[in-house]
């Protein structure tokens, strides 16, 4: 394996463990921390992409491990929300940083997006981690929920492992040289945010207005019929 140097800074602390445990890491990190326990999955899978990268590990190998370890912890945390999730959450919750509140938020996300959430809930921390158990807590299909967080598996393993695979140790520096213009970006995602929800509302308000159209232009015995 490669020394602690040819990793970027923010990664030098899972070096010594990738070092011994290659592949297995991966699996462990990845896979607990898919039902709710805190542990750097991710980050670990970007720096094996990148060992891979420098001919240590081999991607294809890593990008399988991370996606399977995925998937099954996910499913894991799924079964845990289903059998008594919603007790575990409010007795040991807080010791993971899922309160209650957070819970019934995340519980409003689902109940509103379903499927789009499990699948989008891989790119975000908190999310990413309780992703199954709180689809297991809604009562979501398991093979929707199957489904989803396979295709959600799939885009994240994809998009890090190819990122970190690619770009190896200039992936801080691309990451940095990012942040520069998060302000921007920040609100160019407001300003679209803002746009959808006038257009939606725009709509909204159209069809309202011919559908009252509609009603006022039936015959009157339809009405009274």
């Amino acid at each position: 394996m490669p020394p602690t140097d040819d990793l970027p800074g923010f990664l030098h602390g899972v070096a010594p463990i990738l070092d011994r445990w290659g592949y297995l890491s991966v699996a462990a990190t990845i896979g607990v921390e898919s039902f709710g326990v805190p542990a750097p999955g991710q980050t670990f899978m970007v720096a094996a992409a990148i060992y891979a990268g420098a001919g240590r590990l081999n991607i294809y190998g890593v990008a399988a491990i991370a996606f399977v370890a995925a998937v099954l912890g996910d499913n894991i945390g799924y079964w845990i929300g289903v059998r008594g999730g919603r007790k575990a959450v409010h007795r040991w919750g807080k010791y993971v940083f899922l309160t209650p509140e957070r819970l019934e938020r995340a519980e409003g996300f689902f109940a509103r997006r379903g499927g789009r959430i499990v699948v989008i809930a891989r790119f975000i921390d908190g999310l990413r981690q309780f992703n199954g158990v709180i689809a297991g807590i809604t009562a979501m299909p398991w093979r929707s929920f199957l489904i989803y967080n396979t295709i959600g598996a799939a885009l994240w393993v994809g998009w890090w492992t190819s990122i970190a695979y690619v770009f190896g140790t200039h992936l801080v520096e691309m990451i940095d040289h990012a942040h520069r213009y998060k302000w921007w970006a920040i609100a160019g995602i407001i300003l679209a945010v803002i746009a959808y929800v006038a257009l939606h509302l725009r709509h909204r308000k159209r069809r309202r207005a011919r559908s009252a159209a509609a009603v006022a232009d039936e015959p009157v015995e339809e009405k009274q019929a």
